[in-house]
């Protein structure tokens, strides 16, 4: 059975998402601060973290961050009333899986739960057709598929899980143009909300990040009017 997490400061919403994920058959914890949530992820290791922005003392973002630096792969949906793109992006970049914006309908919170769930469990195309230790190299850059590890230059480079799967989806099929919303599709589920501005923000965020020219890419590549392409 998978537990479900939230840190969330609001006790009416804590009541009601607790209704929400169990009545679905999921197990519930919760924390109402960002230095107790850190503390009962490494005690309840949760399947998925529902994670309020605005918390008091530590926000969510540091919240994810410090999760992500600790080793911690647990898919993050971020609940916040502040949506626009900088605070997404934001988000994504503290290694978010998905932004969700309050008052939030609960139909699309189940959806996206589910689809998180799923792929964390390694529904990802590329993995289930790449082998364990699968690795691929061009120019300075190489990515070892099963270990999450991209290298540039001999040296790791911080990428978030998101980061790494989208990139490992198009290095894994070079030459093949994605769609943005092909991208979303296969990273974060057929039935998951589709939110194709995101994709700008990780392609942005992954060019900034293993391009030696973000502006003039290499390797990760616009195909004008259609979506993102690996080199060949």
């Amino acid at each position: 059975m998978d537990k479900i997490m939230l840190i969330d400061d609001d006790p009416s919403l804590q009541l009601a998402l607790r209704h929400l994920v169990e009545d679905e058959g999921y197990t519930f914890c919760c924390a109402d601060n960002g230095r107790d949530g850190l503390a009962l992820v490494d005690a309840e290791h949760p399947d998925l973290l529902l994670l309020d922005v605005m918390l008091p003392g530590m926000n969510g973002y540091d919240v994810c961050t410090a999760l992500r630096e600790r080793g911690h792969r647990v898919p993050i949906i971020f609940l916040s009333a502040k949506g626009d793109i900088v605070d997404k992006s934001i988000g994504y970049k503290a290694g978010g899986d998905n932004y969700l914006v309050k008052p939030f309908d609960n139909n699309e919170l189940l959806l996206l739960m589910e689809a998180c769930l799923r792929r964390h469990k390694g529904d990802l195309a590329f993995v289930r057709a790449s082998a364990r230790d699968g690795y691929t190299a061009i120019g300075n850059l190489s990515i070892s598929f099963g270990k999450y590890l991209v290298e540039k230059d001999g040296k790791p480079l911080d990428l978030t899980s998101k980061e790494f799967e989208i990139l490992a989806l198009l290095a894994a099929n070079p030459g093949k143009v994605f769609t943005r919303q092909q991208i979303y599709e296969h990273i974060w589920g057929d039935d998951s909300p589709i939110d194709t501005n995101s994709i700008t923000v990780f392609i942005r965020r992954i060019r900034e990040k293993i391009e030696d020219n973000a502006s003039q890419p290499r390797y990760l590549l616009t195909v004008w009017g259609v979506g993102y392409k690996f080199a060949e």
